[in-house]
């Protein structure tokens, strides 16, 4: 067996609800985690050393799939294009669009009269990320008079953003930097205003502020006091209203603000009922309301702003059992809907008389999404469709007429022919007789007949849905002969709200036995043999990969969790970190409520960890990731390591310069899936392919 890296251990005693816990690796929490996030360099000398070690050992274990890794990531980059652009987007006399210069890891953020002429560069991002170790724009958008452009930007991977605002004429930045922004804001519709989400000092967004451009202070908007509810802030489209919306899970509330006095305060459309949801938007002078109230899988109403409560909504797209409604986008004359139906979306256009029209499409598996415009007084819908064979493509459609024009199509420069992949639907019957939807993808050649190692991916929680999209990464895979699958296993949407609070809570492990299930009907199909299947998920798929790991080794030859959240017990009750008290709805809170404790005791990887012959892990983190943090996957690897009784090495691989999501570079974040790519090969025993 190949043995850890030694590591300083001590034992530190938790007392939940009278229990207590014995936990070897507490050592690896940096106490001051919080300035870690901010200033990644000043982690504990003897916790950076240790993360250094396991990475270097993760490369001599895998030191013989080195050339694959640049193989598989040269790969990659053949397929991205290298001057790659998004399709503009009007308006008012201004298209609007990002592009890439040739090589260059970050966007270009530009903009041409829309009546034809010169580009004006607002941003270079390439610019603002010299220096950077890490660099990221998660929002970028003019001001309404087009004059002005914010920009939000991380420079750490902590999710902890600066906003700046830029006068566009000159490219001088107007006023200091927003600080401790969650990254969300919005502008008034008079282009003085911004509104911003501010992140305290536990990462949570507790506040909207809203600062007058040019000034250097705030104003308090709204507090929200309830530390398990998110809060987002966003103008609509048509300039009558500034929306804030907040919420968890389960419930939520939303409030506005005139759009023609960005400075009023803001008033409440309906108070927080628990277990009620509803989101919000402008449809002329109607507030249009997306609900689940009684409706499990939401239906949309209207009312007027004068009386926004709950008593004066209507109907106008009833419920309609197992059609879950995702999200809408509201035009002067068409609200767009998108729906969920059978792990595949939809569209559908709601008209001002009632009509409703369907937007179809014609794969078995695939997704569609709606683009969010800058025009309200529009006929024009943008949409982007793909599927795992079928690069994306974006439409124009005409929501009066029904014609679609295709103005863009993902270009694969390397090349790619759809015809030469097969995409099938099938449904795995789970223990409990519920039927979880499966997605397949290989090349037309290979047959799924069980030789071929299966790549089984998962992800099952919060509502999230896997869609069957392209992939571009994964036909590395595909083409050395894996059968890609997407097992929609309950916890996400993919059949409706239902699917999700079917896996939640206390019964949170049918996320992982649907899983399970997959794998075993895939076995029991002749589709696939047990220890050829490599088990990959991230973040809350990591705690599933950590689950089925500990649940059945035997099924996988190896497993992949990138960022997972594994040590479920600790953190749920560790209230001082940003996600803790948010998360409860989702996992229940094992300091108030012992049944929760029991559940989570049940199945929290780093809790079930117990001597048994485990396949090969590979387990990724991001040291300043404010969500699974890095101790989590360190821990579940050392912890792993020793209790395992088999042969196969348990490897840690950390970023020692990104957060959540990896590194930002569209080159860059190349490196790490190249890595995991080689293991997942490496794993059946196809690394020299």
């Amino acid at each position: 067996m190949i043995t850890a890296p030694q590591a300083k251990r001590e034992r530190v005693e938790l007392t939940q609800l009278g229990r207590v816990r014995v936990d070897d690796y507490a050592w690896m929490k940096d106490p001051d985690w919080q300035k870690v996030l901010r200033d990644p360099s000043v982690l504990r000398a003897d916790i950076r050393d240790y993360l250094n070690a396991e990475n270097a050992y993760t490369e001599t274990v895998l030191g013989g799939t080195a050339t694959l890794q640049a193989t598989l990531r040269a790969e990659m980059e053949a397929r991205i294009d290298p001057d790659d652009r998004s399709p503009p987007m009007p308006d008012g006399a201004w298209s609007y669009y990002y592009r890439y210069a040739p090589g260059a890891e970050h966007p270009i953020y530009a903009r041409t009269p829309r009546a034809g002429g010169a580009e004006q560069i607002l941003l270079d991002a390439n610019l603002r990320a010299v220096g950077q170790d890490y660099f990221k724009i998660i929002a970028a958008v003019h001001s309404p008079d087009h004059r002005l452009f914010a920009f939000a930007e991380d420079v750490q991977g902590s999710e902890v953003y600066r906003v700046w605002v830029m006068e566009i004429a000159s490219g001088a930045m107007i006023g200091p930097a927003i600080e401790a922004c969650t990254g969300d804001f919005c502008w008034s519709p008079c282009s003085q205003h911004i509104f911003w989400i501010y992140r305290d000092d536990h990462g949570r967004p507790t506040r909207v502020m809203r600062r007058v451009v040019g000034r250097d202070f705030d104003h308090l908007v709204y507090q929200e006091w309830d530390p398990g509810f998110f809060i987002g802030v966003n103008a609509a489209s048509s300039g009558r209203a500034i929306f804030i919306q907040c919420g968890n899970q389960e419930t939520s509330e939303a409030w506005f603000i005139p759009g023609e006095s960005p400075d009023a305060a803001p008033l409440l459309i309906e108070a927080r009922r628990e277990g009620v949801r509803y989101e919000v938007a402008d449809w002329g002078g109607r507030l249009i309301i997306r609900t689940n109230d009684g409706a499990d899988d939401f239906r949309l109403m209207e009312a007027g702003y004068a009386q926004p409560g709950r008593a004066h909504w209507r109907d106008v797209l009833a419920h309609e059992a197992g059609r879950f409604i995702v999200d809408m986008v509201a035009f002067a004359d068409y609200v767009a809907v998108l729906v969920r139906v059978n792990a595949n979306t939809e569209i559908l256009l709601l008209q001002r008389d009632g009509t409703v029209r369907r937007v179809g499409f014609d794969e078995p598996a695939y997704v569609v999404r709606i683009e969010d415009g800058f025009e309200f007084a529009t006929q024009t819908l943008r949409f982007r469709y793909s599927s795992l064979t079928t690069p994306t493509q974006w439409f124009d459609y005409d929501m009066a007429s029904g014609a679609r024009v295709l103005v863009k199509a993902q270009k694969i420069p390397s090349g790619h022919d759809p015809a030469d992949y097969v995409t099938v639907r099938l449904e795995s019957v789970a223990r409990d007789g519920a039927r979880v939807p499966v997605t397949l993808l290989h090349r037309r050649d290979v047959s799924p007949d069980g030789a071929a190692p299966i790549l089984l991916y998962g992800y099952g929680a919060y509502g999230i849905p896997t869609d069957p999209g392209f992939r571009a990464n994964v036909l590395s895979l595909v083409d050395r002969g894996f059968v890609y699958v997407i097992a929609h296993i309950r916890g996400g949407t993919e059949r409706g709200w239902n699917w999700f609070l079917a896996a939640r809570g206390q019964t949170k492990a049918v996320s992982f036995t649907d899983f399970i299930d997959v794998a075993e009907d895939l076995i029991g199909r002749g589709m696939a043999r047990a220890q050829r299947i490599v088990g990959m998920g991230g973040s809350a798929g990591g705690l599933l990969m950590g689950a089925v790991l500990t649940m059945r080794p035997d099924l996988w030859a190896g497993i992949i969790a990138a960022v997972p959240f594994v040590d479920v017990l600790n953190t749920m009750s560790d209230d001082s970190l940003p996600l803790t008290p948010p998360e409860w709805p989702e996992w229940g809170n094992p300091l108030r409520d012992e049944a929760a404790y029991d559940a989570i005791a049940a199945y929290s990887p780093y809790d079930n960890i117990r001597p048994l012959p485990y396949p090969a892990v590979l387990a990724t983190g991001g040291l300043s990731d404010p969500r699974v943090t890095y101790w989590e996957p360190a821990k579940f690897v050392a912890k792993l390591r020793a209790a395992s009784t088999g042969t196969q090495p348990i490897l840690l691989h950390m970023e020692m310069s990104a957060g959540h999501g990896g590194s930002a570079g569209r080159f860059d974040a190349l490196k790490q899936v190249a890595l995991t790519y080689a293991f997942a090969l490496w794993a059946v025993g196809l690394s020299d392919g």
